[in-house]
């Protein structure tokens, strides 16, 4: 259970901080973003100013310590600008410090939640590999004891910020005997250790300015107490522990960005004319304007719901799930039919509207495709 460390009150002025944030330095940068495929430095540190970096991160460690549902209404409202900006502070918020705040030792804790907090560190979540991405439990990547030390060696794919991260949190096997996901550890692994290294940052259909690129590990020596905990096998048991929160984090990410689709058709609608009056006033346009806030409406709610019930309970497996599902899809079907009021323009890269289609495609992927969120929610429903 968790009881929440900022009040109603001082959270509502984090929010107002973060819409003025929006409006004066984030949306006129969207552009440029997009362009370079890349945010600016400054942009960081006022993310760094404004606490961004140690939103979730418990007092103690020198965060603010919000709860579940403070995140995902702070979330709804960040993706209504470029997620570029969000990959800056997102990972130091959620996956790549979870996995530490749930099973880290105190020391552990001590020593690098402080410094994400302050965003001093950046980090990153090293799960996915060429041959394991839905199928956790099949990864190679091994960590072999050695003394007081673990050697490292495997390749990990996709990672967001890897081209930035200064600690990554890596799973490995550490029991080559063990099947599937038992055997799995987590290590925290500096950027800087000998034979790590990234690789180029991919070119992405969308989301351009959030870096994804492979993280290689060739005989990287770590100490032994980088392992994440007291023992070694507990690898996968955290990362789905993460999967909860960072289902809930998408599903509020994709509320956002509906958000703001529905806004910029709304907008456009009420502006273009055709045979003598705005597209408007035509009820084929309604219907579409009148699906789009009902499914936005569906999926805040349900984003919220499973937010509270994390909150209360400490878990929403469940609720996770269908809210990422329905959220994600929710947003696709958005996206398109915001294209389709814009018409033509809607395809032109002069209108919002056609990066922020492109933008939205990957929600449908990150943290378990729909088709793995569809099994999660039928194995839970068929349990129960």
């Amino acid at each position: 259970m968790q009881h929440e460390n900022v009040d109603a009150e001082s959270f509502q002025q984090i929010l107002d901080a973060t819409q003025r944030f929006i409006e004066k330095t984030l949306l006129p940068l969207e552009r440029q973003v997009e362009e370079e495929d890349a945010v600016p430095a400054s942009v960081a540190e006022s993310m760094r100013e404004l606490g961004f970096f140690g939103l979730t991160i418990p007092p103690e460690y020198g965060g603010l310590g919000i709860s579940m549902t403070q995140e995902a209404q702070f979330l709804m409202l960040m993706g209504t600008t470029s997620p570029a900006f969000r990959y800056v502070f997102s990972t130091n918020i959620g996956l790549g410090t979870r996995g530490l705040l749930l099973t880290g030792t105190e020391r552990q804790k001590q020593e690098y939640l402080p410094r994400f907090a302050s965003g001093e560190l950046v980090a990153a979540l090293a799960m996915t590999e060429p041959d394991a991405g839905s199928d956790a439990a099949s990864l190679k990547t091994s960590a072999r004891r050695e003394g007081d030390t673990y050697v490292l060696n495997g390749t990990k794919r996709f990672i967001t910020n890897a081209p930035r991260a200064d600690l990554i949190t890596v799973l490995a096997r550490t029991d080559p005997a063990a099947k599937g996901y038992q055997g799995i550890s987590a290590f925290l692994v500096p950027r800087n250790s000998p034979g790590l290294s990234i690789g180029k940052p991919e070119r992405k259909m969308g989301q351009h300015g959030s870096q994804v690129a492979d993280v290689i590990l060739e005989n990287v020596v770590v100490p032994a107490d980088h392992l994440i905990g007291e023992e070694e096998g507990q690898g996968f048991k955290m990362a789905m522990k993460v999967l909860d929160r960072g289902r809930i984090n998408v599903a509020s990410s994709a509320v956002g960005m509906a958000r703001r689709l529905i806004d910029e058709s709304l907008n456009y609608a009420r502006e273009r004319k055709q045979f003598g009056q705005p597209i408007a006033d035509f009820q084929l346009v309604q219907a579409m304007l009148a699906d789009c806030e009902t499914e936005y409406y569906a999926a805040r709610c349900m984003t919220l719901d499973a937010a509270a019930k994390l909150d209360r309970e400490g878990a929403a497996v469940q609720e996770a799930a269908c809210a990422k599902y329905f959220s994600s899809e929710m947003l696709s079907r958005v996206a398109d039919r915001a294209v389709q009021i814009f018409g033509g323009a809607g395809y032109i890269a002069e209108y919002p509207v056609e990066r922020l289609y492109r933008d939205a495609r990957v929600l449908r992927l990150y943290e378990g495709t729909s088709q793995i969120m569809q099994l999660v929610i039928a194995k839970n429903a068929l349990r129960a």
